[in-house]
């Protein structure tokens, strides 16, 4: 596994568990569950073939991490039940965004 797809997986723990710990301190281990449930849509990996490719990009080619999904996903931060599942699945798709422009970049 590259450093690239290395640090690409630590900032999905890292990025929930330092807002947790900005916005939601009190609560701090529940709110970064909830956010790293995010997680989750990588189930939709499990459709493609080969399951792991360290150079596709996720953003458009997996069901999960498509335009409407992340409409809906969006949409889910807004009540408070669901705000920091949702969260977590923004914060999903903006690091696999990342990841994507990394690849592009050559880096």
């Amino acid at each position: 596994m590259s450093a690239r797809a290395i640090f690409h997986l630590f900032l999905h723990a890292a990025v929930p568990a330092v807002l947790a710990w900005m916005f939601w301190r009190k609560r701090f281990m529940s709110a970064w569950v909830l956010m790293l449930l995010g997680w989750i849509i990588d189930l939709d990996h499990l459709l493609a073939d080969p399951i792991y490719a360290p150079n596709r990009c996720s953003i458009g080619f997996h069901p999960l991490h498509t335009a409407p999904a992340i409409a809906v996903y969006a949409g889910l931060c807004v009540p408070k039940k669901t705000r920091l599942f949702g969260i977590g699945l923004i914060i999903h798709i903006v690091l696999d965004a990342i990841d994507c422009w990394w690849m592009h970049a050559g880096r």
